[in-house]
């Protein structure tokens, strides 16, 4: 049986790991089987770390609407169900940007809302 050595292909494969491995500590980056196990787990790290990026949004975005609308005398829950059954279809991310930054709009939203 004749012998495969797999030259270019598994360097390519290497060279392509340890490109991910760049500015990682020590034999973090430099040895491949070392450098391999760390960019798996970056990697995992990276994928949880977009779905909770999504959360920690929506909890901020929730806590700045709760805020605003406790000053004015109703809770977010009550907010969210007066909007949703006067048919206001604001998403919590431009509900907050308009809490903060323009607060007499958010309150003319209420008032609507009411």
């Amino acid at each position: 049986m004749v012998r495969i050595k797999r030259g270019n292909v598994a360097r390519k494969r290497r060279k392509k790991i340890l490109q991910f491995a760049k500015g990682y500590r020590g034999t973090h980056s430099r040895l491949f089987r070392v450098a391999n196990q760390q960019v798996m787990k970056a990697l995992c790290y990276s994928y949880i770390g977009r779905k909770q990026k999504k959360r920690m949004f929506r909890r901020l975005w929730i806590s700045r609407i709760n805020t605003v609308s406790r000053l004015n005398d109703i809770s977010y829950s009550r907010l969210i169900h007066k909007f949703k059954s006067v048919n206001i279809e604001l998403n919590r991310k431009m509900l907050a940007q308009i809490s903060v930054l323009d607060t007499s709009t958010f309150k003319k939203l209420l008032i609507n809302a009411i």
